[in-house]
């Protein structure tokens, strides 16, 4: 990014008003900051179907300028690599059900070593389907595929209009599985078809053994660019000033995970959740 030359009044009235500001009220400013937000998009942020504790989180992730940013509209086919919870499938699944599709791709328990990471993926499986079961009215017509991490496939080839990927970026880095996987949303996107990335952004390029969860953004544009994509845009929408990126359990310091001591719970609430890259690339 680059940077903007600024007074002396303006950098002190800048500074005061981060300091100053609760982390809640943070308005994120940098190129294509704020993309028009599309009627429908807007509607199904604010869906009912959401979980209330999911919505508070809207302040940090920002999912209506996340989405609009990313081209993400009804009659698309959008792929969601491994969605957790499904935060942002309960605002995906009901804005694509009606037209588009929506498809969950987690890992196939079955391509994990047996023991505690297979476990852990077959009860992140098992989760999400049940919560699609448990309300079909806005899930009836989501998709769950299962892809192995060491050679990933999440459709036919050509066959998604838009690939997203939210904070996994330096998982996959850390498991030396990156490579494939840009490879793997490559080859399931139609040509002119969107990867959305967003990833906790370091202050630099990090080694690969890196354990803070803090990704460069440069490096996260050059695995890209190396599986034939190019970068289409960049947005601040998702920053975080306050964010020092220097903490005891790494990016898991911060909310949500609050990896801390209890005594520091109110510093690291007013700091926020981690500062993040928001990348928009084609094919």
């Amino acid at each position: 990014m680059k940077a903007r030359s600024l007074s002396c009044a303006c950098l002190f009235t800048v500074s005061t008003l981060l300091l100053a500001a609760p982390a809640m009220a943070i308005k994120p400013a940098g190129p294509n900051a704020q993309p028009a937000i599309t009627a429908a998009v807007q509607a199904a942020v604010d869906g009912k179907g959401r979980t209330p504790e999911n919505v508070k989180r809207d302040a940090y992730r920002h999912p209506a300028q996340t989405l609009s940013f990313f081209g993400v509209e009804p009659g698309k086919t959008v792929v969601e690599i491994t969605p957790g919870g499904g935060w942002y499938a309960e605002i995906l699944a009901p804005l694509l059900r009606d037209k588009g599709t929506y498809v969950a791709a987690v890992v196939d328990p079955k391509a994990v070593a047996e023991g505690r990471g297979r476990d852990y993926q077959q009860r992140s499986r098992d989760g999400l389907e049940k919560k699609f079961a448990d309300n079909p009215a806005l899930y009836d017509k989501a998709k769950v595929v299962g892809y192995d991490p060491k050679a990933p496939v999440f459709g036919p080839a050509g066959s998604a209009d838009v690939v997203l990927t939210f904070r996994n970026v330096h998982n996959w880095r850390s498991a030396n599985q990156a490579e494939g996987m840009f490879k793997g949303f490559y080859n399931v996107l139609k040509p002119g078809g969107v990867l959305g990335v967003v990833e906790h952004r370091a202050k630099g390029d990090v080694a690969a053994d890196d354990k803070s969860g803090y990704v460069g953004q440069a490096q996260v544009i050059a695995m890209a660019e190396a599986a034939g994509f190019k970068l289409a845009g960049s947005s601040e929408i998702n920053a975080n000033p306050r964010d020092t990126k220097d903490y005891p359990n790494g990016v898991w310091t911060l909310p949500p995970t609050n990896q801390h001591e209890p005594g520091d719970a109110g510093k690291y609430k007013a700091i926020g959740e981690s500062d993040r890259m928001t990348l928009r690339f084609v094919k």
